[in-house]
C-alpha cells in the first residue's frame, strides 16, 4: 500500500514504540493506525507510562488526505485546544494518520494514551468551546481593561451563587433603582 502522505513510499506493517500495530511509510515516516489495534493494546496496558521523546521534528500535512485504504477524504481532527496540529481521521475504516512526529507529540502533550479519544464528537466540541471561550476573554480583556475584566468576572461569580440574583440584577440594571416611576 502507497503512502497517502507523501505518495512516495510504501506503508509497511510495524508497531509504534513497539506496543501495538501501525503501518509506516518507509519514505515520510508517517504511520497510519486502525484505532482497533490501539484500542486493544491500550486494554491490555490501562496504566503505560509513555516515555517521551526529548528531541523530535513534526511534519503535518496542510492539505485534505485520501484514506490509504477507501479513498475517501479524511476527517482533519484538532488534538487539543493549545495546538495547532491535527491528526487525519477516516471514519469509514477507523484508521488515523499520524504524521511524522507527530505521536511524538501526543505523548509529549500526554494525549498518546487517548488518541481513540480525540477522535470523539465530544473531544472536539471540548476544543471547540475551550477555544470560543479563550477568544471571548481576550475580546473582554481587551474590551474591559485586564484590571476591570479580572474584577467583574469575579463579581459576576459571586452573583451567580447568590439565591436572590435576579433581583439583584434588575437593582444593578435599573437607572435609578429608588425611582418607582420610569
Amino acid at each position: 500500500m502507497k503512502c497517502t502522505s507523501c505518495k512516495t513510499g510504501d506503508l509497511e506493517r510495524t508497531f509504534i514504540d513497539g506496543l501495538f500495530e501501525a503501518k509506516t511509510c518507509t519514505h515520510c515516516g508517517g504511520n497510519w493506525i486502525l484505532v482497533e489495534h490501539y484500542v486493544a493494546w491500550k486494554e491490555r496496558n490501562p496504566n503505560h507510562e509513555f516515555d517521551v521523546d526529548q528531541d523530535f521534528t513534526i511534519s503535518e500535512t496542510s492539505t485534505a488526505m485520501l484514506c490509504p485504504v477507501s479513498g475517501i477524504i479524511m476527517r482533519k481532527l484538532k488534538i487539543g485546544d493549545d495546538s495547532s496540529h491535527r491528526v487525519d481521521y477516516s471514519a469509514a475504516v477507523g484508521g488515523v494518520w499520524l504524521d511524522s512526529g507527530e505521536w511524538e507529540l501526543l505523548k509529549k502533550k500526554g494525549l498518546a494514551g487517548s488518541l481513540n479519544n480525540i477522535l470523539t464528537a465530544v473531544w472536539q466540541r471540548n476544543i471547540q468551546l475551550n477555544t470560543t471561550h479563550k477568544n471571548l476573554s481576550e475580546v473582554y480583556k481587551n474590551k474591559f481593561g485586564d484590571e476591570n475584566y479580572q474584577k467583574v468576572k469575579a463579581f459576576r461569580e459571586w452573583l451567580i451563587e447568590q439565591p436572590n440574583k435576579t433581583d439583584l440584577k434588575a437593582y444593578i440594571n435599573a437607572e435609578d433603582p429608588y425611582s418607582a416611576i420610569k
